[in-house]
């Protein structure tokens, strides 16, 4: 289990810190997380913390820009970070006997990055090419307006990467302000897990964190999204001549009694996933979606989506459209298997077989002390290490019953949004 062997502490500093060692690879890993995201970011801002983590590999003050990527290269180590909804992220992970260049890169990064003027303004073009690449694929624009119509008031509703108008009038002070207010040990999780002797590791980590001034208080996101009353539907428009659909209900956030409920109602509709960076899944083909869409030939393809998040976040279905159906046709096949499961609810070996692959995909999902660091991490800043313990528990503890009333409660007309991109005709007809 993830939770065993685990040694947990507080710095003075407000840095809290968790290690899990173990001897059976000779290789760890490290991961700051930072408890900040697109969930902590104001109106024309949006875009700024995904920027910030940008700027973080652009030069600190031990490691001038193109330093890291070299002493990461010689140490025969990865490295990368993330930024979430909820959260951002850094990570190494070394050949064991290497792990403290980790700690000396994250403690200069937490402190002394440099926001050099002109590397903001180089990296400002890098991050509205990336936009602008995205734009590419309507069904990333459909995405971006179902999820914006689906949230009328929680800043869930902007896309991490920032809307562009924002990413044009971003400054450099603004960049610096929000690095300085979130960037400090008291609003930050160290993670190490892998091969290492847990008191030199804590000794490391007090020697190069534990200097570092906290800072105060993080802002909080008091905004809360009131509940759907109305069904909201978008149609976007455009030239690829495939047609997309996009359905997204307002569903529990992670310490919800409803959470893990809704984890097993998402892999009878939409097949079981691991739920974090490395989990994949959902391809199986006993799930009902794929049964009723695919094997139909309505749609090409069909995923749902479930994440965990601090607050309530979306439960999402796409789909690919097989050429010559009807986004209607797909939304009342859909909402034929959403009925089904509300008044017939879900038979006992489905329930098992839909549990049974959930708990193997969380298990890919949490398999290398990579993988393993990014859910003690992910699971203190999102839940609680308590919430992680009992992840087992509370899934096996489900009941169709369960299942059949969240999917009574969450997945009705009035909580939905809908989006259909719909090819115009001269798309359609391009040879």
């Amino acid at each position: 289990m993830l939770l065993d062997n685990l040694i947990q502490t507080t710095l003075s500093n407000g840095l809290q810190v968790i290690l899990r060692p173990s001897r059976r690879a000779p290789v760890a890993s490290f991961w700051i997380f930072y408890r900040v995201g697109s969930r902590n970011e104001a109106p024309g801002c949006t875009g700024v913390s995904h920027w910030v983590e940008h700027m973080l590999f652009k030069g600190a003050e031990r490691y001038p820009r193109g330093e890291l990527d070299k002493a990461v290269a010689r140490a025969g180590g990865v490295f990368n970070g993330m930024t979430g909804p909820d959260w951002t992220v850094y990570f190494e992970t070394f050949p064991a006997e290497r792990i403290e260049l980790a700690l000396q890169v994250e403690s200069d990064r937490m402190a002394h990055a440099s926001f050099d003027p002109d590397e903001i303004e180089s990296e400002r073009t890098v991050i509205l090419s990336e936009r602008e690449g995205s734009e590419n694929s309507y069904f990333y624009r459909l995405h971006e307006e179902v999820q914006a119509a689906a949230f009328l008031t929680h800043s869930y509703r902007n896309p991490i990467i920032g809307w562009p108008a924002d990413l044009h009038a971003l400054t450099r002070d603004d960049l610096y302000t929000h690095y300085r207010t979130y960037y400090a040990a008291n609003n930050a999780v160290a993670v190490v897990t892998g091969d290492f002797a847990p008191d030199v590791m804590l000794a490391q980590i007090e020697r190069y964190f534990g200097e570092l001034p906290s800072g105060p208080p993080a802002p909080p996101v008091r905004v809360q999204e009131p509940p759907t009353h109305a069904e909201r539907r978008v149609v976007l428009r455009g030239d690829d001549p495939t047609a997309y659909y996009l359905q997204a209900f307002q569903a529990p956030p992670a310490l919800h009694p409803d959470f893990f409920p809704f984890v097993v109602l998402d892999s009878v509709l939409g097949g079981a996933k691991g739920m974090g960076l490395f989990g994949g899944g959902g391809n199986n083909r006993s799930n009902r979606l794929y049964r009723a869409l695919v094997e139909r030939e309505l749609t090409v393809d069909v995923s749902s989506s479930f994440s965990p998040t601090i607050d309530p976040g979306l439960f999402t279905i796409s789909a690919t459209l097989a050429p010559g159906v009807e986004h209607r046709e797909v939304e009342a096949a859909i909402w034929q298997e959403i009925t089904a499961v509300q008044r017939a609810g879900v038979a006992p070996a489905e329930m098992t077989r839909a549990i049974k692959q959930t708990r193997a995909q969380f298990a890919y999902s949490s398999e290398s002390v990579t993988y393993e660091a990014f859910w003690l991490g992910f699971s203190q800043v999102v839940a609680s290490l308590a919430w992680l313990a009992t992840w087992d528990e509370q899934l096996r503890a489900v009941t169709p019953e369960d299942v059949q009333r969240v999917a009574q409660i969450y997945l009705t007309p009035s909580r939905q949004t809908v989006g259909y991109y719909i090819p115009t005709l001269e798309a359609v007809d391009a040879p």
